[in-house]
Formats: C-alpha cells, structure tokens, sequence
C-alpha cells in the first residue's frame, strides 16, 4: 500500500516539474531595427529574432507608421528563428510599430510588439491604413492551470483509490 502511495506521489512529482519546461515560449532576442531604437534613414526590411527556430505557417509581420498605414509589403519570410520583411521607403517622422504574431516550435502562437523612431522624414507612399490585428495583439496561448487541476483530479482520485479499504 505504501508502495502504491509513493509511486502515486513521484508520478505526480514528475508531472508537475515536467510541465514548466513544455510551457516554455520562443522569445524574442533581438530585432532590425533595435527595440526603442531612433534611425535617421529607414530599413529596407525590418526582423524579429527569436531564441529558437519558429514555424513558418501563419508567421505575420508588419510595420505600422505613425500615421497609421502599413509601411511594409510582401509577405513575410522565416529562416530558422529569424522573421523578416521588406519595408518601403519611410515616410514622416515618428515611432513605428514591428507587430509580430509567429508560431513558436512547441506550437504556441507568440505575438508582441517592438518600436523604433523614424528621426528624418524620407519620400515614401505608406500601404494601406493599418487594422487592429497588424499592431500586434498580445497574448495567445493556452493556460497552464486546467492541465494542472486536471493533474491534481487524477493524482488524488489514484490515491483515493489506493488507499480505499479492502472489503
């Protein structure tokens, strides 16, 4: 009995620190231009890297101007960890926005923002006005808690059962 006992608990010690490695995200270790960064002249594309390679399925990248419009064009291309895409030639002054939404390898999406400041106008025709999914809503996923309460119900109904009487 005591036996089936321990068991029980090391297979639900093993389950919960099992779980915080699976529930690591890619994050984002870098950019071009550079997270708050101010530039005199824009990129002729922009990049987001991350700590480990990311899917290319449903990866969205996008630069959004000051004025709202989109500012890069194409589709948007991944090698490895890197995302990138081509930008058109900037236009006014201000902050720009890279908004990112990419599929990390364990298949969680990750979505975030990074900004830099455009310090000299240049000549360019911004894309088309920006929708709200172009800047970069954060979040997605999904929540850690149900597998571990999920864990816990199977964890106590086994000791519940293991330490049933015997009739």
């Amino acid at each position: 009995m005591r036996r089936c006992v321990a068991v029980l608990l090391t297979m639900f010690v093993a389950l919960i620190l099992g779980t915080s490695s699976a529930s690591a995200h890619s994050v984002v270790v870098g950019s071009s231009p550079e997270n708050e960064s101010s530039v005199d002249a824009g990129p002729a594309e922009a990049t987001v890297t991350f700590n480990e390679a990311v899917q290319s399925d449903f990866a969205s990248l996008t630069v959004v101007g000051p004025d709202g419009n989109l500012w890069s064009e194409g589709d948007p291309r991944v090698s490895g960890s890197t995302v990138a895409i081509d930008v058109r030639e900037l236009g006014p002054t201000g902050m720009y926005t890279i908004a990112y939404r990419v599929t990390s390898a364990d298949g969680h999406p990750v979505s975030g923002t990074r900004t830099f400041e455009l310090t000299t106008a240049g000549n360019g025709t911004p894309g088309a006005a920006a929708d709200s999914d172009a800047s970069g809503a954060s979040g997605g996923g999904v929540p850690l808690w149900p597998f571990l309460v999920a864990a816990a119900v199977v964890f106590l109904g086994g000791l519940a059962f293991a330490l049933r009487k015997k009739d």
